[in-house]
């Protein structure tokens, strides 16, 4: 079970650097197979990065939706945004920390994506429906269009080629597109997980569509499954796509380095919205999931893709 922040002990000894990270490894591993088989083709240094930011928005995710859930309180959050403010002063609070504080040193990251998660939370406490799309696309923003952000901050941006003293060529920061690869992958987490939140008693495919197809809250705590829902998730599953689209304009403008693993990412994730499919739009009682062999087929694709666009 991943543990959540505790009062800090500021006695007690921290595990090494390289423990850190290995605890971070672990982690990313145990609680996302397809995300952590993405960071395995990332250059060493970047890959640990990832998971040192990853361990902390797993952790902050865990603060709403994780087993101590229930005791979890605005105070809380507010408390772990005091954390945070730590962990940028340079002063590790625990042992997961211990690799981020590093992490910050060797990346520009900046701090309001981490602040903008714990806002998400934040909403996450106290709201369980979402009117309107614009609603939805503001959390999905702040839970995870703010991954693409700190994640961004690692990748790099490759410089232009042409550096000529009257090229005033301006590189492109693809702000935006990272935004929308997180974005991308909320909506995926949402459709995907349709069943489960509703036995939570959340819905977060906005009441308005809900409703422009003829679909009640009750059908979809019932989990019915018609030609309304079917016309429903083909429109929610299209959506995504378009983000997940818009997400790839940026990936040419990265790193040399790190564009095959962020193309791999992309197509692994976006395949759950095929499994989706495959399970004819069911996922009230059947979880859509990527096989190993159909995940090692996006590899080669994402590879000529990083080379060829």
């Amino acid at each position: 079970m991943l543990q959540l922040p505790q009062s800090p002990q500021m006695t007690r000894t921290l595990v090494s650097l390289a423990d850190s990270y290995e605890r971070c490894r672990q982690i990313t591993a145990e609680y996302s197979k397809t995300f952590y088989m993405g960071t395995q083709l990332m250059p060493d240094e970047k890959r640990r990065a990832i998971w040192a930011i990853y361990v902390w928005c797993r952790r902050t995710d865990e603060l709403v939706d994780g087993p101590m859930a229930g005791s979890t309180t605005l105070e809380t959050l507010d408390q772990w945004e005091k954390h945070l403010e730590c962990v940028f002063s340079g002063q590790p609070m625990d042992d997961e920390d211990v690799a981020l504080v590093d992490t910050l040193s060797r990346y520009p990251l900046d701090i309001q994506p981490f602040r903008d998660m714990i806002a998400g939370q934040r909403m996450d406490l106290h709201r369980s429906r979402y009117e309107t799309f614009e609603d939805l696309q503001l959390y999905c923003y702040r839970v995870a269009g703010t991954v693409g952000l700190m994640s961004m901050s690692v990748m790099g941006v490759a410089q232009p080629e042409s550096k000529s003293p009257w090229d005033d060529q301006k590189i492109h920061i693809p702000k935006d597109e990272a935004i929308a690869l997180g974005i991308a992958n909320q909506l995926t987490n949402i459709l995907r997980d349709v069943g489960e939140d509703a036995r939570r008693g959340r819905i977060y495919i906005p009441l308005e569509e809900l409703a422009q197809f003829d679909y009640s809250e009750q059908d979809l705590m019932n989990g019915v499954i018609d030609d309304r829902w079917r016309a429903l998730m083909k429109f929610q599953i299209q959506r995504a796509r378009k983000f997940y689209e818009s997400a790839e304009q940026g990936i040419r403008v990265l790193n040399p380095d790190i564009r095959w693993p962020i193309w791999a990412a992309l197509l692994l994730y976006s395949r759950i919205l095929n499994a989706i499919e495959r399970n004819q739009y069911d996922v009230f009682t059947r979880r859509a999931y990527v096989p190993n062999w159909r995940k090692l087929m996006c590899l080669p694709i994402a590879l000529v893709r990083s080379k060829a666009l």
